[in-house]
């Protein structure tokens, strides 16, 4: 696919902005990487651990830029940095939690605290525009939606980690982070990721690693409510139609974006086959040597 194909058939007016609260690498690559490659999003990142936040900076493009706060409910709160930095959190680890998981409680041991002014999202001057919110706070993601309510009413997607087995001290369920998503008229798509970890103190094959059955945490992806496309601006049916087709691979959902363009007159008739002509070539595996 021409990676300007699907921006143009759309008639974009400017990128997909993204903003990615907590921007750690260690995970691997985030859901927008093949989209930036291809110049059609711009990412504002937010990562407080100075090591993960050079190593940002150092690999960084024309349309990334990093910024080296800590994004939560505007308060002065104490970052727990952890013996794993995939750990680290402005909130304390539960070691009746960690119990569970004896893989885990090294990796959260506490080995220094810092004082830490968080900043609200609805504050950042830095973020004119929001499209996709990616969060993955460790046990801070509520507070983040909480404080950027504002910023979300443009939003169309958004990606958070959520825990089954909350790993911190007065950290938010999977419930909580639900309700307070479809409150701000998100639903849930898809799971990016779907994590489970083994439980003290089987052990499977010999590898303490290999998981059963127990849910730890997911990336769960929402989208703004497409059972009532009337609330969505043309311009955000548009940037969720290039969200589900780049980040998400949901190629049903960005027909039906486009569909509904087409409906409202805002695309010209016969875009959904061009679409769909894109859509299979995307989805299409690539050609082996």
């Amino acid at each position: 696919m021409n990676d300007e194909a699907l921006a143009r058939l759309l008639a974009l007016d400017r990128p997909t902005e993204v903003v990615d609260v907590g921007a750690n690498p260690i995970d691997g690559e985030p859901p927008y990487r093949a989209m930036l490659a291809a110049g059609q999003c711009r990412v504002t990142g937010f990562e407080p651990q100075p090591d993960a936040l050079r190593a940002l900076r150092q690999r960084r493009g024309t349309l990334e830029r990093y910024f080296p706060w800590a994004v939560g409910d505007g308060r002065t709160h104490t970052l727990h940095v952890c013996a794993a930095p995939g750990m680290t959190s402005l909130l304390e680890p539960d070691p009746a939690a960690l119990a569970l998981f004896d893989l885990l409680r090294p990796m959260a041991q506490v080995v220094a605290r810092v004082t830490m002014q968080t900043r609200r999202l609805d504050d950042m001057e830095e973020v004119e525009h929001l499209d996709f919110l990616k969060i993955d706070a460790q046990g801070s993601e509520l507070a983040v939606l909480r404080a950027g309510t504002a910023r979300l009413a443009q939003a169309v997607a958004v990606q958070t980690e959520v825990s089954f087995v909350p790993l911190y001290q007065g950290q938010a369920s999977i419930g909580d982070i639900d309700l307070e998503l479809r409150r701000q008229g998100f639903l849930p798509h898809c799971l990016a990721e779907l994590k489970h970890w083994p439980m003290a103190p089987c052990v499977v094959n010999g590898d303490p690693g290999q998981p059963l059955r127990q849910l730890l945490e997911a990336d769960l992806v929402y989208v703004r409510d497409i059972t009532r496309p009337d609330a969505m601006s043309d311009a955000q049916l548009k940037q969720l139609a290039m969200l589900a087709h780049w980040c998400f691979r949901s190629f049903d959902l960005a027909l039906r974006c486009v569909l509904l363009l087409e409906q409202r007159g805002a695309l010209a008739e016969g875009t959904q086959a061009r679409y769909l002509r894109l859509a299979a070539r995307a989805a299409l595996p690539p050609v082996a040597d």
